[in-house]
């Protein structure tokens, strides 16, 4: 396993970063690492502590994980950053907790042991049991009540299925002897010592299970699925109270949590109806703040909950783009035409003649707006003077126009102009690719100094409750390290735009 240290410059300025001082750790438990970052009582990020956990694949298509080493590890990091700071445990105002989604936890109420491996969101064991749900009608009451698709990324169907297959564990879930958690819920009961068996809105959101107009657990999915309600956990506020941490003779406050992605929006500072953001990793995650009613999509994409605050729900739009920096790894490993994802800026950027180069990076299907399982990767407008600059460039566009493809899908969905794109992730460190975004978009696009926005959501959760700050103060704190304006003629856009939609168009359907 590796292990990562990223001592911060503001922690190293030569004062004592402890003296008068209070902080925050925000907890992010992540699909492949956790980390622990530490944040002050002003929304500075001073520090981080990282290791990578175990990934286990026990058949083709499963994925599961040692819900106890993400526990183990998610606590050693939390005393590494402290170590590495100086910071006491008792300078520790509050926890806030940021985690992958829909990742499936179920435990011995008792003993606090699991009773399986969780069972992870890329996990595909139960697309069977989902279409056996799609024949029995649930299709529909499933997205209106919860605003998802019926998919086995969900943790519905894998608490059924492992009701089903785990030896006894039905008849002990009917006695109230096991518990379910999304991995927030899983870290709180640990941590509080049994005490607290609660989640937020944003993970509850993300089971299939969760009414989110009435913000309850849905008795009919539950009976459809025959999973007990006295498995579940209580449904809290994003930014509340969750219990206590006893640690090194100190008592911490658990104060904020959201799953990762919704952490990221608050992060980001978008509290306003129409801001948005996008996480260019492996793949992308759109998010788009739609206000305090949910709004259906037509167009394949998620209605969630973005977070509660003192009550009130803020929903959003959710879109994902299955491939965004997994094009430029395979430019990096398959192709072999770039040494490092960073020098795909310089060769986009050295790219001469015209870019009517298209890439298409469908290597797993599309998602939203177009949904083609069947499509398949694919380059057109390929010249004798195509080289590496233009395959690079290309690549890179591609990740703007698949965003775009799920931001124009939003507008179309909710009726409410973007105001602007926030963005984080890897691939945001490429102005070139952000600079072709906003001209693509024809807004700005804003990159902020502090990238870890899934983290400081965690923290800027946490931080309300110990009142650090409120939401003005708190989007006041958040820095913005550069803007790209659009910079492009209409026609170019269009034109652009359009050839990318003919591609598309042409690799859908391939392996039909």
């Amino acid at each position: 396993m590796q292990t990562t240290q990223t001592p911060m410059p503001y922690a190293s300025n030569g004062d004592q970063p402890l003296a008068g001082r209070r902080y925050l750790v925000a907890l992010d438990q992540g699909t492949t690492s956790c980390r622990a970052v530490l944040v002050d009582s002003c929304g500075a990020l001073i520090g981080m502590a990282q290791q990578e956990f175990t990934q286990h694949y026990p058949q083709p298509g499963w994925v599961e994980h040692d819900p106890l080493e993400i526990l183990d590890i998610q606590r050693a990091m939390f005393d590494r950053v402290l170590e590495q700071h100086g910071v006491p445990v008792s300078a520790v105002a509050a926890i806030g907790i940021a985690n992958q989604r829909e990742t499936t936890v179920v435990w011995d109420r008792h003993s606090g042991q699991p009773v399986h491996p969780a069972i992870v969101w890329q996990d595909r064991r139960t697309a069977s049991l989902c279409e056996s749900l799609r024949k029995q009608g649930l299709e529909d009451l499933i997205r209106e009540r919860t605003g998802l698709v019926l998919d086995a990324y969900f943790s519905a169907t894998k608490i059924r299925w492992l009701l089903d297959n785990v030896d006894g564990m039905r008849g002990r879930a009917a006695k109230g002897d096991l518990l379910f958690g999304t991995i927030d819920t899983w870290l709180v009961w640990n941590l509080t010592g049994g005490d607290v068996h609660a989640t937020d809105v944003s993970n509850a959101s993300r089971t299939m299970l969760y009414d989110i107009g009435k913000q309850q657990w849905d008795p009919d999915l539950l009976q459809a699925l025959q999973i007990p309600e006295s498995l579940l956990p209580e449904v809290r506020d994003s930014s509340g109270n969750f219990g206590a941490m006893s640690a090194h003779g100190a008592t911490i406050p658990i104060r904020g949590i959201a799953g990762d992605q919704q952490a990221a929006l608050f992060g980001q500072a978008a509290f306003e109806r129409g801001m948005a953001k996008s996480t260019y990793g492996t793949g992308c995650f759109i998010l788009m703040n739609t206000g305090d009613r949910p709004v259906s999509s037509r167009s394949g994409l998620l209605t969630t909950i973005a977070w509660r605050l003192n009550g009130r729900a803020c929903y959003a739009l959710e879109g994902s783009v299955f491939i965004g920096g997994a094009a430029i790894q395979w430019l990096r490993d398959g192709l072999r035409i770039i040494e490092s994802a960073a020098e795909s800026q310089a060769m986009a950027e050295a790219a001469g003649g015209d870019d009517a180069v298209v890439v298409v990076p469908a290597f797993a299907g599309l998602g939203a707006p177009y949904w083609d399982m069947y499509a398949r990767g694919a380059i057109f407008g390929l010249t004798r003077d195509t080289g590496r600059e233009q395959l690079v460039r290309a690549t890179l566009q591609s990740l703007a126009f698949q965003v775009r493809d799920v931001l124009d899908a939003m507008a179309g969905d909710s009726g409410i102009q973007l105001k602007k794109l926030r963005v984080d992730g890897g691939a945001a460190a490429n102005d070139y690719l952000m600079q072709f975004q906003a001209d693509q978009l024809d807004v700005t696009v804003e990159r902020p100094a502090a990238i870890e926005t899934t983290a400081m959501g965690a923290a800027g959760l946490a931080g309300l409750t110990c009142g650090f700050w409120d939401l003005k103060k708190w989007a006041a704190l958040q820095t913005t390290q550069r803007k790209f304006r659009p910079d492009i003629e209409p026609s170019d856009r269009r034109l652009r735009y359009q050839r990318w939609q003919q591609a598309v168009k042409r690799a859908g359907g391939w392996m039909r």
